[in-house]
């Protein structure tokens, strides 16, 4: 099999008839998803459980098994070594990829730099650290069943000393105002994956940039729409589509499906983040009638962020942030406990913190009961 050269972009002769239909229904969709983004007062902290979610759900695409539950016990030094730990790390690394690129996004644009440097966060300390994290392939790769020689291959992605080229061309489309922002979010992904220009990692990076490209084209007040739960769900097609650009010249299906999935993903994020927000309203109230606290809010964000914690780590947060005495808090934690509020997982014992959890956003981040 021959390495894939890529299209030029932007893509000629698109079938806008057939598309401007789902291309309508998609901006309205994700306007109105990102009409409730604006109206909540500190997203990062609130939106929290979607992130994480995110961080599996892309994870979970390319093989991990982890689940949001088991990250959080991770985080609060629960799991024991070797429970899981490759696939967490993967899902702790995803996440912090997708922070820091979106602090970044701030005040710089999408660049290779970027890119290379999401991918280095990503490959840390885990399976594919030894696939040069942070630098473009110089090798020929292809995609088939494992051990298969390239003759085999289902994909083979442009060759080493063209894929420059075309990266930069890629980065070039980010830069200009193609017909629609959510075609040209479609195009921009595929495309990257088509590249390939990592050993390893690709797909995640690829729906990394996806949240952070609608941000640079101020389609979103916050680089947080994730696509994941419907390319999981669908991932069949999601690799089908992606395959028949590479063989057939494919760009309306796979632009079909994309906009489908920003749809239906705009929907589920919208009566998830309203979900979030009722539980954030609720449980203000809630500690503040429990506690009388002048810190409820400190001690919800806290929660929020981390929603299964050592107490001895939410106390010296509190205290680092804040200058909350750390006995202010523990009392406060005990309080929250003793209402059912949180649950404690495992009681200290010594100089040993208790580990406790927030199960309804918990319950509410894995869309099931599981606590």
């Amino acid at each position: 099999m021959n390495p894939y050269i890529p299209d030029s972009l932007p893509i000629e002769d698109l079938d806008f008839k057939r598309l401007f239909p789902l291309a309508t229904k998609a901006n309205a969709a994700l306007a109105r998803y990102d009409g409730l983004l604006q109206g909540i007062p500190n997203p990062v902290v609130m939106l929290s459980p979607l992130t994480r979610q995110e961080a599996v759900l892309s994870s979970k695409i390319e093989g991990t098994q982890a689940t949001v539950d088991e990250v959080l016990e991770y985080e609060a030094g629960m799991l024991k070594e070797g429970e899981k730990e490759q696939d967490i790390k993967e899902i702790v690394n995803y996440r912090s990829a997708l922070m820091q690129a979106s602090q970044h996004l701030e005040t710089y644009p999408i660049r290779l730099g970027l890119v290379r440097e999401m991918h280095k966060i990503l490959l840390s300390s885990v399976r594919g650290q030894n696939k040069t994290p942070g630098e473009f392939r110089v090798d020929q790769n292809w995609i088939g069943k494992e051990g298969c020689p390239i003759e085999e291959a289902t994909f083979v992605p442009p060759e080493p000393v063209s894929m420059s080229g075309f990266l930069r061309d890629w980065e070039e489309y980010l830069e200009i105002e193609d017909l629609d922002c959510l075609v040209q979010a479609a195009v921009m992904h595929a495309q990257f994956e088509l590249i390939h220009p990592f050993k390893d990692g690709n797909g995640r990076i690829g729906r990394i940039l996806i949240p952070l490209f609608l941000f640079q084209k101020k389609t979103l007040a916050h680089p947080m729409f994730y696509l994941s739960q419907y390319l999981e769900e669908n991932r069949d097609e999601y690799y089908l589509r992606l395959g028949a650009i590479s063989k057939d010249g494919d760009w309306d299906g796979w632009i079909a499906f994309f906009l489908q999935a920003i749809i239906e993903q705009a929907k589920e994020n919208s009566t998830k983040v309203q979900a979030i927000m009722g539980l954030y309203e609720k449980m203000k109230e809630d500690i503040h009638k429990i506690t009388h606290s002048q810190y409820t809010v400190y001690l919800l964000d806290a929660i929020f962020t981390r929603p299964t914690f050592q107490t001895s780590d939410c106390a010296s947060e509190l205290k680092q942030n804040f200058g909350v005495h750390e006995k202010t808090t523990l009392g406060l934690l005990r309080q929250l406990r003793d209402a059912d509020l949180l649950l404690e997982l495992e009681a200290g014992s010594g100089r040993r913190a208790s580990r406790l959890c927030f199960p309804q956003l918990i319950n509410l981040a894995e869309g099931k009961k599981v606590l």
